[in-house]
């Protein structure tokens, strides 16, 4: 799972540095979750379009749902729990299909990875 904030449209140069400190060899074939995050109204969404081509690049597959959490300074109370009950619901979708990817990768792994794919 990849908690990303949202830094001028796109993925904080940090964050960028460290996955480029990795190679598909510790990503490949398995599977990704996208958190974004911002202040304003759309939750970070622009960054996960740029992450999503990231991971993919480190041949990690990224799961279809994602978490964006808009205007997050007022999303969550002082414990962490979320003031939107929606939230609730939609990271019960991502975590179950996190979940869902792990096991049919896991699966899949056993049988063999094509080895080009991790140079």
């Amino acid at each position: 799972m990849v908690v990303c904030a949202e830094y001028n449209h796109s993925v904080p140069p940090a964050l960028k540095n460290l996955l480029d400190h990795f190679g598909p060899a510790e990503f490949a074939f398995k599977p990704s979750g996208i958190v974004t995050y911002s202040t304003g109204p759309f939750g970070g969404v622009r960054a996960g379009i740029h992450l999503r081509e990231i991971l993919a690049d480190l041949g990690t597959t990224s799961i279809p749902a994602a978490f964006p959490i808009s205007q997050v300074q007022t999303s969550f109370d002082e414990k962490g729990t979320a003031l939107n009950a929606s939230y609730n619901q939609k990271v019960s979708l991502f975590l179950d299909s996190l979940e869902w990817y792990a096991a049919a990768l896991k699966d899949a792994r056993a049988t063999g990875t094509p080895s080009e794919a991790l140079k």
